[in-house]
Order: C-alpha cells, then structure tokens, then sequence
C-alpha cells in the first residue's frame, strides 16, 4: 500500500495498491521533490474515468514501469473532483502545450511545481520512453527546462484572464442576434446538438437557447431546441431502464454513451428538461424528470440526502456491462411474445447494435404513436406492455455487478442538483420534489457550511475545526439552489443564508482591481497561480453563476453593492461572447435579462401558495418571484393584507396591484 491507503477519496485509494510511490498532493510529496530536485509527475483524474482505469491498469500497476517513476520522479495522485484548483494549473498548462485536454491528465513539473511537459493518456511503451527522456532532459538541459517553466507558467497565468472595463455599453438585441447567428452554423439539424462526435448533453447551452428562442421569438433554435431534447432523451445515452443520463455519445447520433453517469449532468438535466416542461409541456419531458430524480434518489443519495457524484462507467473491468444486453438475455427474462415488442421498442437485435459482439444498448427512434400505428396496437396497450418489461428487465439488471460508486459528496454539485429539485417542483407541482429539496438543502447547510459562512467543499463526518476548502463554484452553486428554493417555498431564511454566502465569496474570492473572482480564497494554499474560471462548460463557469446570483440578489435585496458586481463581470466577459457562445452560455443568460428586464413579482396574502402555482404555469424566463403572508424583503414593504395580491415590478417600478393571476400576466404583456 501507498501513502494513498489513508485517502478519503475513491479515486485516490482506487490506486492504493499501485506499486507506484503514490502522494496525494500536499506539503509531503511537494516538499520532498525540492529536497531531493526530484521533477514532480502529476497524474489527475476521477474515480469514473475509463481512460484514467485504462492507464492505471497498463501502465501504474505494470512493475517495471512503476520502478521508472519511482526512480525519477516525486509521483502525485490528485482526484480533480476533490482538487479542481490544481486540475486547472495543470489542464491550462496541457491545453497551451497540446491544444487539447482531457482526463488522465498527466503532467510532469520541475521541483517548484512549474510544469515543462504534459498530456492525457499514454500507452505504456510511450509513457516509460517519456519519462526517461524528461528525468535526461532536467539532468542535461535543467537551464533549458527553467526557460520553458518560465514561459509555460506565464501562459498559464494568463490563460483564460480578461481586461477590466470601465464604461458601461448599451446592450440591445443586436448583440444577442450575433451570438445566436454564429451559434446556428454549428447546429446538427438531424440527430440534435451541435457537430459530430462526441456528443456532450451540455444543460446550459440548450437552457439559454431555448429562454433565447422564447424573448427573441426565433421558431428556428426553438426547433432545434427541441429536436435534440427529444434525441437526448430517446438515445442510447440515456438510460431507459433505470433513469439518468451517461455523460456523452462517443458518435454523432447519441446511440453509444460513454457510460459514466455524472450528479452534475443529472442535476442541470433535471433542469432542463422542467423548465422545457413549462415552455412546451410535452409528457416526454415529464418522464425524464421523473426517472432522473427516481434514479437519483436511488443510486446517488446518502441516507441523509447529501448526492454521491457519480457511477463509473466500467463493471467487471469491462465498458458498459451493467447497462448492455443480448437479444438473448432479453428473450430469456421477456418470454418470446413480449421480448419481440420490446426489442423493436428499443432496437435490440441478434447481432447487436454496437462494437460488443450480440450486445444491444437501447435505443428509441419512432414515438410510441408512429409505433403503435405501424404494429396496429393501440398507444396505451403499447406503453403498458413496455412499461412492464421495463420493470422485469430492471429487476434482472439491478442482481448484476454494479458499476463502482464514487460516494464523496460535493458540495458544488449538491448546489445543482438542489436546484434542479427546486425546478421540477415548479414545473410539476409534485411536493415529492420539494421535500427532496428541502432535505438536500438541510443537508447542505448542516454538513457543509460553517457558522462563519464558510463552505466545505467534499463533506467529511470527521470535522477538523479547520477553514475547510471550497472553491467559487462550491459557493455559487449553493447560492443559486437557495435563491431557487426560497422561490418555491418564499421562507426568507434560505434567502438570508444565500446572502451570507455571498458575502463570503466577496471577501475571499472577489479582486475589486480586475473586476473578477478568483477560482480558489484568499487564504487557501497558493499554487503557482490564482486563476479564475471564466468559460462555462459542463457545468457554467463559476464567475457567470456569480454573476446571475448576484443580479437575483441585488433585485431581491436592492442591494446595489450586488449588482454593480454583477453588471462589472458582465462588462468584462462581454467581448468574449460573440466569438464561441458555446462556451458562455450563462454569461448569455444574464445578457438576456440585462435586454429584457427582469420581471419581479410579488405576492401577499393568504393565497399567495395558489398564485405562485398559477404563476409558475406560465413560462416567463425572465422574472424573480418573492412574496408570502409576511416578509422583509425591500419590495414586500407595505404589501401585506389579508386579500391576495400580485405586484408586477421592473427596473424599480411597479404596477397596480391585482387581485388574480389573469389580470396580473395581462401587465406582463403590456
């Protein structure tokens, strides 16, 4: 066993038993390759990576190739769920190198932690000639490798930065139209999504667009918004038998997923597909919410409802085993006579649908009614049949070896996914979905946040009394489900808790010079640089999360001081937004409220519960909703009475009260 046996992480002690000299990251391993002017091997990954168990199996637990690294090197495991501050130095220093990234991320860094070469994944006999030729390289040419450190380091220190801006444009719809033209090349306007291969779900790019095509009446991204929710949902990266999303479709058509399922994707997804739900109340949609948060609740949740963070993507040592099936395998649980219907359902068939000899992953491609039309039965006949296979197939799948659980809890990630509950429970009105949030939410707060306000990132049963560590995203996600579960429920103490974070990320995180918050606290560890997560990508980037909570609170609270940072961020990232709008798709989302307005409505009394239902029937992307039977929230003041009442409010003005729901969207449509 390695220094990693004492490791809380599932990744880490997945390598325990490496007869590599692992370290986790710390002042140990760091330490030691300074007093030995040993190079430092950086390997990250996460515990459901296949490529990172690919070249484990090959390379880490090979004898011989671990001599070389002990010999040479100073070795760190890092999981970059656990550590993304450093999976960032390392992935910025990667991608100036190579012009791609990806997990394993390995990197190989002179005694100081500076890096001079890296990658992702190399095969065996690859990686061992590396490696004698960096350990030769820092022995013959250690001026060479210093030259190169430097420069490296600058490149990353630089890396994904922005320039301050002072004046104020004017934002109009012109600006979004730009970024949507731009956006539409890239469209794939028969499977859905943008490009070829891989496929990546990517919630907040389809959020945005879909809001988009709403506010700008575009009839051509609301098309495409949902061709690719509907192929999403009825390809094989999504899971038919027992909920959830995969990670990606390593082809072009969403069929063969790369079967790893992440709480990140599953939380935005829930989403997603519940605010759709309200723009375009198709059943589909429903379903998948339901199965998301069935599969959630029962794969990922802690007795306590904290969220675990993922399934892995291997069984058995093999791809995808716990999720694939033969024609065979089918018929012997089905019978003949319902196995036959369920494969044409699903498109089973006896050589198999993909690179595993006779194995089937499952796959929709007609609608129940195409379906049940072109076998002459009717839809509910069809459904009920396909319902009770489900279940018996289910039943057989879950004695199977299951995919290893990556049970850290995170708090990042759990911000999301209370979000996402928030969110079903205002598309669906099931208080299933509320009392999830409000368990998660509890948890939370009890687990992972201290009395000072201070988040914990990974929760751990064994508190140390400490400053925990936490990144921005840890804070902004928990920020922005609190607002949205203050939405559902108008109890101010999850607002007066989302405020006392924030007034944490702006002590620790915020730089007033630059105008942006940095990724990691002012009195965490310093690494060899203090970046800022700018770009959004499967999950949005900490700043524009930010930069959303902080105009919703800056309303909410009329707090200016909130949304002079807001609307800074937004000054900073503005000229970015029309070059590659893929990659910021939340900061879009705020562009969006900046042209339309946010809508503030308000509603006190004794019926305010009803209202906010019949409010929430209707899709207005664009609004903050706030009331009760008392508050004290600034725009509440004077407000209160027995009868019900509805404010419409925007830009600090409001209109006359109304006493329904009809006579108040009529405001909305003035």
């Amino acid at each position: 066993m390695n220094r990693l046996a004492n490791s809380s992480s599932p990744y880490l002690l997945q390598h325990a038993n490496n007869p590599v000299n692992w370290y986790p990251w710390g002042k140990e391993a760091l330490d030691k390759a300074k007093a030995e002017n040993k190079l430092i091997l950086v390997s990250i990954g996460y515990s459901a990576c296949h490529w990172c168990h690919v070249m484990e199996h090959e390379s880490f637990e090979d004898e011989a190739v671990a001599a070389v690294m002990n010999e040479f090197f100073v070795c760190i495991k890092v999981d970059r769920e656990e550590r993304p501050d450093v999976d960032q130095i390392y992935m910025s220093a990667v991608q100036l190198m190579s012009g791609r990234g990806g997990w394993p991320l390995n990197c190989i860094c002179l005694p100081d932690q500076r890096p001079i070469y890296g990658g992702t994944y190399f095969r065996k006999n690859d990686w061992t000639s590396l490696l004698f030729n960096l350990a030769d390289f820092y022995k013959q040419k250690p001026e060479e490798a210093e030259e190169y450190a430097v420069r490296l380091t600058e490149g990353i220190q630089n890396y994904e930065s922005v320039q301050f801006v002072g004046e104020q444009p004017e934002y109009t719809k012109a600006d979004l139209e730009v970024i949507s033209d731009n956006w539409k090349r890239y469209f794939d306007q028969y499977e859905g999504g943008t490009g070829n291969a891989p496929k990546f779900p990517m919630p907040n790019n389809w959020l945005l667009l879909m809001r988009y095509a709403h506010l700008m009446k575009d009839d051509a991204i609301a098309a495409q918004v949902k061709l690719t929710l509907h192929k999403m949902a009825f390809g094989g990266i999504y899971d038919h038998i027992g909920g959830g999303f995969a990670r990606y479709s390593v082809d072009g058509r969403w069929h063969v997923p790369h079967f790893e399922k992440m709480l990140y994707d599953n939380a935005q997804l829930i989403s997603l597909y519940s605010e759709a739900y309200t723009w375009n109340p198709d059943p589909l949609y429903e379903q998948v919410v339901e199965e998301i948060i069935t599969f959630s609740t029962r794969e990922l949740a802690s007795p306590e409802l904290g969220f675990y963070s993922a399934l892995d993507a291997d069984s058995e040592g093999v791809e995808g085993k716990f999720y694939i099936f033969t024609k065979k395998e089918i018929e012997e649980i089905l019978g003949e006579d319902a196995a036959e219907l369920f494969c044409i359902y699903y498109h089973i068939t006896d050589d198999g649908n993909w690179e595993e000899e006779h194995s089937n992953v499952l796959f929709r491609r007609e609608s129940d009614e195409e379906l049940a039309e072109q076998l002459g039965l009717g839809v509910d006949d069809l459904l009920s049949e396909i319902k009770a296979s489900k279940k018996r197939v289910f039943e057989v799948r879950r004695h199977r070896i299951r995919p290893g659980l990556d049970n850290k809890i995170l708090a990042s990630w759990n911000g999301l996914m209370l979000k996402g509950l928030c969110t079903a429970y205002r598309a669906f009105n099931n208080p299933k979905y509320l009392e999830l949030a409000l368990q998660n939410a509890g948890f939370i707060l009890n687990n992972q946040v201290s009395q000072n306000s201070r988040i914990s990132r990974v929760y751990s049963a064994n508190k140390t009394g400490e400053t925990p560590v936490a990144f921005l995203d840890d804070y902004a996600n928990i920020i922005d489900g609190l607002i949205a579960l203050y939405e559902v429920t108008f109890d101010e103490d999850w607002l007066q808790q989302a405020k006392k974070l924030t007034d944490t990320a702006i002590e620790h995180y915020y730089d007033e010079v630059n105008g942006i918050f940095f990724y990691t606290a002012d009195d965490d560890e310093q690494l060899i640089a203090r970046k800022s997560e700018i770009m959004d990508g499967v999950t949005p980037a900490s700043n524009s999360a930010m930069a959303l909570n902080l105009k919703k609170l800056g309303l909410l609270f009329d707090n200016e001081g909130y949304a002079a940072v807001s609307a800074q961020l937004l000054r900073n990232i503005m000229p970015q937004l029309a070059k590659y709008g893929t990659a910021y798709s939340n900061w879009t989302l705020l562009l969006l409220d900046e042209v339309f307005g946010i809508y503030e409505i308000a509603i006190t009394g004794n019926e305010t519960e009803t209202v906010r239902r019949e409010i929430e029937n209707n899709y207005i992307p664009n609004k903050i909703i706030l009331g009760g039977k008392k508050g004290s929230l600034p725009l509440l003041q004077d407000k209160f009475g027995q009868s019900t009442q509805i404010f419409i409010c925007k830009d600090k003005t409001c209109g006359l009260p109304a006493n329904n729901t009809a006579d108040a969207l009529k405001q909305l449509e003035a």
